[in-house]
């Protein structure tokens, strides 16, 4: 199996650090809102990836964590006058329905920034007793980046031509001893939540979280660290630092980063008008036409988000869906049970589809190339699977085609359709709960019938709903 590393800019061949098993770590959401479709890029993808490791029959530990202590988090709550833990207590839960509705399998563990400061404390202290980090007087503690010799070994960045016009990293400080030192423990401001430390009562820098909670749940090294490519600097670049320079070992062997996700080729921006929740998006469509159409594309590719290529991608995830009910109605109105020899040797043929889609994922995950070979697996039972196959023939075709969209996170079993009668008990229960001020359970109700298909427009003479 080859993986693009970003650390040497080529592709390697995986060799986890112990056989059979693979420590995973992928950077999640700060929870202060809905989750767009640019937080659903990287969730889809590495999920993907690591269906494909246990597929493979990896054992995979895969940690993604929540980041709920932050400046956008705390904003949210002094303006709604709640705390910010409630703030990010709420996104947690609905972030964590978008996941099941994108058909994302929960992490072995989600942990938590805030759960986790007593390990980022002593990490910390181990880096000011090794010389790699200092306080300074008003109780900011910084990482002394000139100290760790390989920095900027993953973004491929030269410190001196950061120092010398680049601002990436630059963080003003009057208490600094270099200018691209950055932060590890910073002071609380009035009304911020706090935790006391040796140097003063404040809360973590941003890049500390994840190198603590990694190392807490996976180990001193892991096999892959993964997230989106703006992620590498400075996140990752802090974190291979802080990690490396604390516990002397390498931190991560593979580094993964998926490309950027642009809306209708220009950059998605709520100022641009072209902001989009998943939430939004399940409204108009079911949730795993976004997961296919993320899919679509390498993972290393920008991705053009549009309604034509959403449509496209829904009418292929149709053709996938449609043929698979087909061969389950074949299976369940056979009259012959088992294989002819003729079947037997048609199926057979079929490896060469699984053997297809087997060799694309090996080469870095090429999702593009193992749905092409899905696409021919498709053709393949439409063209030879009819109303004289076997049970066994057809039984086996759609296992088949279920294991291999099992592993892109594709659900080949449609939803039952919802009776008009329950629309409108959901509807009137909706219409109760924005009555009451109760927003988040009328966002529920509609992410629910969405879920079924059903569209909801709010007008002047009441609800309307549709079927898509």
């Amino acid at each position: 199996m080859k993986v693009y590393n970003t650390l040497s800019r080529k592709k390697e061949e995986f060799v986890p650090l112990e056989a059979g098993k693979v420590k995973m770590y992928v950077c999640g959401p700060t929870v202060y809102n809905l989750i767009h479709i640019g937080n659903a890029r990287p969730m889809i993808v590495f999920d993907t990836v690591r269906r494909y490791m246990e597929y493979k029959g990896y054992e995979v530990n895969y940690v993604s964590n929540f980041t709920d202590v932050d400046d956008k988090i705390i904003k949210k709550a002094v303006e709604e006058g709640v705390s910010a833990q409630e703030i990010s207590q709420r996104y947690i839960e609905e972030c964590k329905k978008d996941m099941e509705a994108m058909n994302v399998k929960p992490a072995t563990c989600h942990p938590l920034a805030t759960q986790e400061i007593g390990g980022m404390l002593e990490m910390i202290s181990t880096l000011i007793e090794k010389g790699f980090a200092y306080a300074a007087e008003d109780g900011t503690v910084y990482f002394r980046t000139r100290k760790f010799q390989e920095y900027g070994k993953l973004s491929h960045k030269n410190l001196d031509d950061l120092q010398a016009g680049h601002r990436d990293i630059k963080v003003t400080g009057e208490n600094k001893e270099d200018s691209l030192d950055f932060v590890l423990w910073k002071p609380k401001k009035d009304g911020e939540p706090y935790w006391e430390s040796p140097w003063c009562n404040g809360r973590p820098g941003w890049h500390i979280e994840c190198s603590v909670m990694a190392k807490k749940y996976l180990g001193e090294e892991i096999d892959i660290h993964a997230g989106g490519e703006d992620l590498i600097f400075p996140h990752h670049e802090n974190e291979i630092a802080q990690s490396e320079a604390c516990n002397g070992k390498i931190f991560a062997k593979y580094w993964i980063h998926n490309g950027f996700l642009n809306i209708d080729n220009k950059k998605m921006s709520k100022s641009e008008g072209n902001f989009f929740t998943v939430r939004e998006i399940g409204e108009k469509y079911n949730l795993q036409a976004l997961r296919f159409f993320m899919l679509s594309a390498h993972y290393r590719s920008p991705l053009n988000f549009s309604a034509d290529l959403m449509e496209a991608a829904k009418n292929g995830l149709e053709r996938i869906l449609n043929a698979a009910e087909n061969l389950r109605h074949l299976e369940g109105n056979a009259a012959a049970q088992a294989m002819t020899e003729a079947e037997t040797g048609l199926f057979k043929d079929s490896d060469v589809f699984v053997q297809k889609f087997e060799k694309s994922m090996e080469d870095d995950f090429n999702t593009a190339d193992a749905i092409s070979a899905v696409f021919e697996l498709v053709k393949f039972s439409n063209t030879n699977a009819g109303e004289t196959s076997s049970k066994e023939f057809a039984g086996k075709l759609y296992q088949r085609m279920g294991q291999l969209c099992d592993v892109l996170g594709i659900i080949l079993e449609r939803e039952e359709e919802i009776l008009e009668e329950e629309i409108e008990n959901l509807i009137a229960e909706r219409q109760a709960a924005r009555k009451e001020k109760n927003f988040a359970r009328a966002d529920e109700i509609r992410a629910i019938l969405s879920e079924k298909g059903i569209i909801l427009e709010d007008t002047r003479e009441g609800v309307k709903w549709k079927r898509e």
